[in-house]
């Protein structure tokens, strides 16, 4: 059977092609409407996002970090300056195996374990495109290898910086602070605008003024290739520095306040009671910051955390000590503000104290007792039964209430972090704190400034500073005024106005002349600082028991190890007639304050009344301040004192045992308010308000010119000699009474 082929069909297959080819041609006209929709699109629709897109591609933002802001002392010394360094920068996402990268990274440049340490912890809080810091500081013969091995390392960068620098190292360790490098905490407050930064302040003034040093972040458009390397800049958004700032600080006085010290652990505190500006402020011991800016190693960091001294430990704004008997002018002045006592009002002192149907005795500095006391003899001898008495007759809610309006228990207001706010002892804290009640011997035990008391060095020196200003109470402060460019003027910051912690004058001069006599009076608890100057000093000596009296009986500190001897203190200002600067100090294991912390004060009033430097002391600037400064040839001559008499009431201060005349030939009363000497603007002037500017502005000597002795013959301060068993002190002579 043979099989027959079909006949084609030539319409039915021409059919069939056109409508394959009108199947096709609609496929590829769709697919040409498809294409040009997408392209449209994309030329039109997203011009601007792949426009931005392929320009960042090409053009790399690169964040430009603004100068920190660099800190002055009063007189235009340099105190926290930039300096120009390298640092290695390690973009993740570019550079691969990061283990393999530091291994071989190593070999070229030294990376210790803190680096890396402190490297993967950043990489895993930070995001991958972002560049982190692996070393900071390179040195030149570590920037030439890396230099030459670069190609072995994508996504390392060599980027310039300014890194902070402090001149004077442990100096102003407590003052200044550090800067730090930025952690998780910092970002966090930061914000995206902080990933830039790479250090950031952590103390001092560097963290207080933070944001005024920091400046504003800017950033450049930098054009790269397909490597990613820099070719040139195309625009950029300018960084704003950050703010100058000067200090009132003086760095000479700081100087000659730590030489005081010597080996003793402690605080003080200098401020100028017209203006509340602090000129000095140091904490002993110190550290040096400069181990912080970029990373302190763990052995550093160790030998610090370890040191039983505690050397970061900012004593003068976050310790506190009891004020012992430097509370005294302050109660003082609270009775005869009250109307409890009246200058002449007296008390006998028989040397123990006892409360009415009590065995216990509160004491006296002299076991045979002082004798009838009136307001100015209670502070110059320090006698306690005077305060017992007049506690109980004012009551603790007036105390408090008093004590309170002169800045005790509150922060001063200084412009550093932290500030203690201390313990003003009263029945509602007693109560809340130790679940008590409180007792009549509470308010006895506070009443010399023992107990739970609790003040910090700038309360102390504020109150100071405002019984020397008429009754002012001012904020201290460290920053005087800031600058925005280098060559723009110093703006001032403005202070609050102050407080009135008296309206009546005459109280003030009381407890003044009391004062004065604690330093030049016959009976004073600090006699052993007032001879051989040409000014008057008016202080306060106290001594803060750390362990208490074995029953009725005192406990010698010179008989217990320097860890639970007394803390010594001092408090008073200069010159008393027209007081420049107040000064508080505080000695740990001191002893007594008459004969530790009262020398140290008159060595810090010496230098910045008279220009005198502590004995081996060289000028930071290589000259000899200005100023009649020992037995300088340029000295002014001496010329006769104005007689002041003493006042009436002063001669109840001698009722009992010191004869009227002898007071009124020690005592100088400061002169009221109204006659006081503003705070000049050539006084902040750097020009003109240096160390012994007192000293060329009054070219007499009042305690020598009557002998004929010129100031310049005035023998120096009793030396510091070595104590084996307690270090440095200033022994007093055999007849001085140290204060309790």
């Amino acid at each position: 059977m043979s099989s027959r082929r079909p006949f084609k069909n030539p319409h039915a297959e021409a059919e069939q092609f056109r409508r394959r080819a009108a199947l096709g041609f609609l496929a590829v006209a769709l697919a040409l409407v498809g294409l040009g929709a997408w392209y449209f699109r994309l030329q039109v629709l997203q011009h601007a996002d792949y426009s931005t897109r392929s320009e960042a591609n090409r053009i790399r933002p690169r964040p430009v970090v603004p100068a920190r802001g660099m800190i002055y002392d009063r007189q235009g010394r340099l105190l926290a300056e930039n300096l120009p360094a390298f640092r290695l920068d390690v973009t993740p996402d570019k550079a691969g195996d990061l283990d393999a990268l530091l291994s071989e990274l190593g070999q070229v440049i030294a990376l210790s374990e803190d680096e890396i340490a402190h490297f993967r912890k950043e990489r895993k809080s930070g995001r991958g495109f972002l560049p982190v810091t692996l070393k900071l500081r390179l040195s030149d013969e570590e920037m030439a290898a890396f230099a030459v091995n670069r190609w072995r390392f994508p996504g390392v960068e060599l980027q310039p910086y300014l890194t902070r620098h402090y001149p004077y190292g442990d100096l102003f360790s407590h003052v200044i602070g550090y800067v730090g490098r930025v952690d998780e905490d910092d970002l966090a407050k930061l914000g995206d605008g902080g990933a830039a930064l790479s250090h950031i302040g952590k103390t001092g003034i560097e963290r207080s003024y933070e944001e005024m040093l920091r400046g504003q972040v800017g950033y450049e458009q930098i054009e790269t290739n397909v490597q990613g390397r820099a070719l040139r800049t195309v625009g950029r958004v300018p960084a704003r520095p950050g703010a100058d700032l000067r200090l009132s600080i003086d760095a000479e006085l700081q100087r000659a306040a730590v030489a005081a010290f010597g080996e003793l652990e402690g605080t003080a505190v200098a401020m100028d009671p017209r203006t509340g500006e602090i000129l000095a402020l140091v904490s002993l011991p110190g550290f040096d910051p400069n181990l912080f800016v970029n990373g302190i190693s763990h052995d550093d960091y160790r030998a610090l955390m370890d040191n039983p001294s505690r050397p970061q430990f900012n004593r003068a704004v976050l310790g506190g000590v009891a004020p012992g008997s430097t509370l005294k002018p302050f109660l003082a002045l609270a009775g005869l503000d009250s109307g409890i006592r009246k200058p002449e009002d007296r008390t006998l002192s028989t040397g123990m104290f006892h409360l009415p149907g009590t065995s216990r005795g509160w004491g006296d500095s002299h076991r045979g007792g002082h004798g009838w006391t009136d307001a100015r003899k209670s502070i110059a001898d320090s006698v306690n039964t005077y305060y017992y008495q007049l506690a109980l007759d004012m009551g603790i809610g007036r105390v408090q209430e008093y004590l309170s309006r002169y800045g005790f228990g509150q922060p001063s207001g200084i412009d550093l972090a932290g500030e203690n706010t201390g313990i003003l002892p009263s029945p509602a804290w007693k109560l809340k704190n130790r679940k008590e009640r409180w007792y009549p011997g509470d308010t006895v035990n506070i009443s010399i400034g023992q107990g739970d008391w609790k003040v910090t060095p700038l309360q102390m020196v504020r109150g100071t500073g405002a019984l020397a200003d008429g009754g002012r109470l001012r904020r201290p402060h460290l920053v005087d005024a800031r600058r925005d460019r280098f060559d723009a003027p110093w703006a001032p910051l403005p202070q609050p106005a102050p407080g009135q912690i008296s309206d009546s004058p005459a109280d003030l001069q009381v407890v003044g002349e009391g004062m004065v006599m604690t330093v030049h009076g016959p009976g004073g608890t600090a006699r052993a600082i007032g001879t051989g100057i040409p000014y008057r000093i008016a202080g306060k000596t106290g001594t803060a028991q750390v362990v208490s009296r074995r029953g009725t009986a005192a406990v010698d500190p010179r008989s217990l190890p320097m860890h639970l001897r007394h803390r010594a203190l001092f408090i008073g200002y200069a010159p008393a007639d027209d007081p420049q600067i107040a000064v508080a100090v505080a000695v740990e294991g001191g002893g007594y304050g008459g004969s530790t912390a009262a020398p140290i004060a008159r060595a810090i009033f010496d230098a910045w009344l008279l220009g005198k430097l502590p004995a081996g002391m060289e000028p930071i600037d290589g000259v000899d301040a200005p100023g009649c400064a020992g037995e300088a040839a340029d000295c002014p001559p001496a010329t006769a004192p104005s007689t002041v008499p003493a006042p009436a009431a002063t001669a109840s201060a001698g009722a009992s045992s010191t004869p009227p005349s002898s007071v009124a030939d020690v005592v100088t009363p400061p002169a009221a308010s109204a006659q006081r000497s503003p705070a000049l603007a050539s006084d902040r002037n750097p020009s003109a308000n240096s160390l012994g500017n007192w000293a060329r502005l009054h070219n007499a000597d009042p305690v020598r010119a009557a002998s004929g002795v010129s100031a310049a013959e005035a023998p120096a301060a009793s030396p510091r000699v070595a104590d084996p068993a307690s270090g440095p002190r200033v022994p007093p002579p055999p007849d001085a009474e140290d204060d309790r």
